[in-house]
């Protein structure tokens, strides 16, 4: 068993593109949820909205880059709002069901067979991201030991990453800021002292809806297609993972805990893989393998939220809402 590439292959992980977009994505809960205490469960919804949005706007409308970025983000503010309008003045179990729905109607909406012109139904779309590597900087050559290619979507993906984390941690100093803190532990003290607790709510979730949004652009740029089985629900619920992980009311929780939860998978994988192939484990084959490590994960979850429920970056005085 190679211990050198199985090492090598999850340090990769630490600043992957894929793992920059779990951060974001991540980040974007935070605001939901950490900050704000919104039960969003539809994260993977906002990212599909923004994949696809920005996909098809690529595609079928023609549009340059930052014409479909912004029409991607647009339309994640859009879903947002409709999530948010008949929902945010109820219990916040309600929003956890209604966003949770949407998800999966945006995802199945997308493989209908009558929208496959447009949606590409379940084979998705590809082939929409030639702009965004014509503006590549970067010469032909190898960088890190990385292609010119790979190293730029990197370095975009975790400046997005490092851009936002910035932004939220000044609004989250701000008196905005303190407001959402204050419906999280209590909106009706809040709502006593003249805010408009709605209005926040809303804008917390179309904040955090667009950082999902953007993160789906992330998240499938460097494969070049976009496809609905990447949305499923358990995307939004490993997205929670990786924000239990890094801790709730945190800014660099999410990135920490992206981190952790790649490199943790990718170290599973490649021992389980290692002991197989070695005859070492002859009880198991690779697609059950597959799944243990997300089972493997579950267990340092409990065990995390047994002997530090708030996360590796978190304090207990963020987790006394939850």
């Amino acid at each position: 068993m190679d211990f050198g590439f199985i090492f090598s292959s999850a340090a990769g992980e630490l600043f992957s593109p894929t793992t920059a977009a779990y951060a974001l994505a991540t980040l974007g809960l935070a605001v939901h949820f950490g900050y704000t205490g919104l039960l969003n469960f539809g994260q993977a919804g906002f990212m599909a909205v923004g994949a696809y949005g920005f996909a098809i706007s690529t595609l079928t409308l023609g549009v340059p880059f930052f014409v479909g970025l912004l029409i991607a983000v647009v339309c994640s503010a859009i879903f947002a709002l409709l999530l948010g309008i008949p929902t945010l003045r109820l219990r916040a179990d309600y929003l956890a069901i209604v966003t949770i729905a949407a998800a999966e109607i945006v995802r199945y909406i997308v493989t209908t067979n009558q929208l496959t012109a447009i949606t590409g139904s379940a084979n998705g779309l590809a082939a929409f991201e030639g702009d965004f590597y014509a503006m590549n900087p970067f010469p032909p050559g190898l960088y890190m030991g990385m292609n010119n290619r790979d190293f730029y979507i990197r370095v975009v993906a975790w400046a997005v990453v490092a851009l936002f984390c910035t932004l939220v941690w000044l609004l989250m100093r701000s008196p905005w800021g303190r407001v959402l803190k204050g419906i999280r532990e209590d909106e009706n003290a809040v709502r006593s002292l003249g805010k408009n607790v709605y209005a926040y709510k809303m804008q917390a979730l179309i904040i955090g809806g667009v950082l999902g949004a953007l993160a789906g652009m992330i998240f499938t740029l460097p494969r070049g297609a976009v496809q609905p089985a990447n949305y499923g629900t358990e995307l939004t619920f490993f997205l929670y993972t990786c924000l239990l992980l890094g801790g709730l009311g945190t800014v660099l929780g999410p990135v920490v805990g992206a981190m952790i939860f790649w490199v943790v998978l990718s170290l599973t994988q490649g021992i389980l893989y290692g002991l197989i192939e070695s005859g070492t484990i002859t009880w198991l084959n690779t697609v059950q393998a597959g799944q243990l490590r997300y089972i493997l994960v579950g267990v340092a979850l409990m065990l995390l939220m047994i002997f530090r429920p708030q996360g590796v970056l978190g304090n207990k005085k963020e987790l006394a809402f939850a």
